[in-house]
């Protein structure tokens, strides 16, 4: 099921009918108290959310949230503020379409985050001696030690290490990662999410050993 939050109830309408016409189970909310009510008692597959919305607003909904839930969520905004988008990336928004927008675009990207949601619950756990990564669960541990992560922590982590020693570019892991425009993020938001991993990692976090970087292409990790 999908959960569409909007105060707009002709754009929920809009949004409903492209997602139910390509098979989707479509539930509504018109503002964020009723959204967070839902999520709780629907568990829905995906959220589309609205950003600016009255009282209770997107930003708020996915702090309260938090970058750990497992909902994902596509953000709506009216406005193309980077300040805006880099906000609901830290959040832990999955995307974010700007509107107004084609409803077919809109339907592709919630395809394209359910593929990826579904890719990462059949993942099996990556073992890599004191480095121990239960994807179902979504835990981490390092030498017997439960390490906490953030929602695109955990995300970026796997996607390296579901590829040792691979070098990916700040570009890739931005589409593979967040699943959205390399623009959204820009380099500095994938750099700031290495940095925290190695904080949590690494020995020593100026000297990496586990997540390398490849001068002047990207980012690799060493099993």
């Amino acid at each position: 099921m999908i959960l569409v939050v909007d105060d707009d109830v002709d754009l929920r309408s809009i949004v409903r009918e492209a997602l139910e016409r390509e098979g989707f189970t479509v539930d509504e909310a018109g503002d964020g108290g009723l959204a967070l009510a839902k999520i709780e008692a629907l568990a829905p597959e995906l959220v589309v959310l609205d950003l600016h919305m009255p009282a209770l607003g997107g930003l708020d909904v996915l702090r309260a949230l938090g970058t750990d839930h497992p909902t994902p969520v596509i953000v709506l905004s009216g406005l193309d503020h980077e300040a805006d988008r880099v906000i609901g990336l830290e959040l832990g928004a999955d995307d974010y379409v700007v509107k107004p927008f084609s409803p077919r675009e809109l339907v592709a990207r919630v395809r394209s985050v359910l593929r990826r949601s579904a890719g990462a619950r059949s993942s099996s756990v990556l073992d890599f001696g004191d480095l121990r990564i239960d994807v179902d669960a979504r835990e981490v541990s390092l030498s017997g030690r439960r390490l906490t992560l953030r929602r695109r922590e955990f995300d970026l982590l796997v996607f390296l290490c579901s590829s040792p020693r691979q070098v990916f570019s700040r570009e890739q892991l931005s589409v593979n990662v967040w699943q959205s425009d390399p623009d959204w993020q820009g380099d500095a938001t994938v750099s700031e999410h290495v940095h925290r991993l190695r904080a949590k990692l690494e020995v020593d976090p100026t000297n990496p050993r586990r997540i390398v970087t490849v001068r002047g292409v990207g980012y690799r990790f060493e099993p």
